[in-house]
């Protein structure tokens, strides 16, 4: 995945420190109900379409502007679905981050479903019962895109 420059410079400072930072993921559907997902160039795997915020960026115009860029899709933000810490990641080059995922349900407008950037290997839609193998952060937050309940949040710790 494509480091944007702000997060090089603040490496350039901390190395390979553990680094907090924001991130988002969309759950794309488009109007026959199917989920637009991307395989990814650095783990070979289908995920979720995500990135991480410019500074001063809002989450959601960042959602909007990752699935524009990595598959070609124009979509509208229709509502939050989770927002969460995740573990911290510990990149190949020893770089570590932990990040506050902002998800958000969106509805696909314009566009056409292609390999847009360098950041995938393949781009599709599929329907929800035909879904590739999807991690448990890919498969929770479409469950969460198709119901209707309110937003999720991590449930806090008794101490």
């Amino acid at each position: 995945m494509a480091t944007p420059d702000f997060i090089r410079t603040i490496r350039a400072s901390v190395g390979h420190e553990l680094l907090w930072l924001p991130g988002v993921s969309a759950v794309v559907l488009d109007d026959e109900g199917r989920v637009l997902l991307n395989r990814r160039t650095d783990t070979r795997k289908w995920s979720l379409i995500g990135g991480i915020p410019e500074p001063g960026e809002q989450p959601a115009a960042c959602a909007v502007r990752e699935v524009q860029e990595e598959t070609g899709v124009h979509c509208v933000v229709e509502r939050v679905l989770i927002v969460q810490a995740l573990n911290p990641v510990t990149y190949d080059n020893g770089d570590v981050c932990q990040y506050m995922d902002i998800s958000f349900r969106c509805r696909a407008v314009g566009g056409e479903a292609r390999v847009n950037d360098d950041e995938s290997l393949d781009v599709g839609w599929f329907a929800v019962d035909a879904l590739p193998e999807l991690n448990e952060f890919g498969v929770f937050r479409i469950k969460q895109a198709l119901s209707d309940t309110p937003t999720w949040f991590e449930p806090m710790s008794s101490q």
